[in-house]
């Protein structure tokens, strides 16, 4: 067993910047505390950045650790190629201690409320089995109606 510390712990990750819609870094703490069932991450989103909409192929929950910020799921209409309708089913204000779970499948965004200030959450990336890769799809989108295409 080792102690760590979220803020002090991780080693950096590269991200894809097409990913979000403003700056966003992230730490890889899985490997810090050793762990083998989940892909854990501490995310830290600029001014105003969110993701751009996303689905997983495992569970995942969210922490917030700093700041306010908000997860918003989406329901597809219609057919789901990688050009799709969507309606905004629900919008969940975060704010520094708030947790929430997140259903693999689920098409949602999150990130940073407020153009002034960061926001920043721990996000764990639940395997759905032992030794899988837990997956991302990523969509551009216009966040109301209408997905247009798959981020590469």
């Amino acid at each position: 067993m080792q102690k760590s510390n979220i803020y002090t712990s991780g080693n950096r990750r590269k991200i894809n910047k097409a990913w979000f819609t403003n700056h966003v870094h992230m730490k890889e703490i899985s490997s810090t505390i050793k762990s083998k069932e989940q892909n854990i991450y501490h995310v830290y989103f600029e001014k105003g950045a969110k993701t751009k909409l996303h689905v997983h192929n495992g569970d995942q929950i969210l922490i917030a650790t700093r700041g306010h910020g908000s997860l918003e799921l989406f329901k597809r209409l219609g057919k789901h190629s990688s050009r799709f309708m969507i309606r905004k089913t629900e919008a969940i204000k975060l704010n520094q201690g708030d947790m929430v779970y997140i259903p693999k499948n689920t098409l949602h965004a999150h990130g940073s409320i407020n153009p002034r200030q960061t926001f920043s959450h721990i996000a764990i990336n639940i395997l759905s089995r032992k030794n899988a890769e837990y997956k991302t799809a990523w969509y551009e989108s216009d966040f109301k109606n209408t997905v247009t295409g798959i981020v590469k």
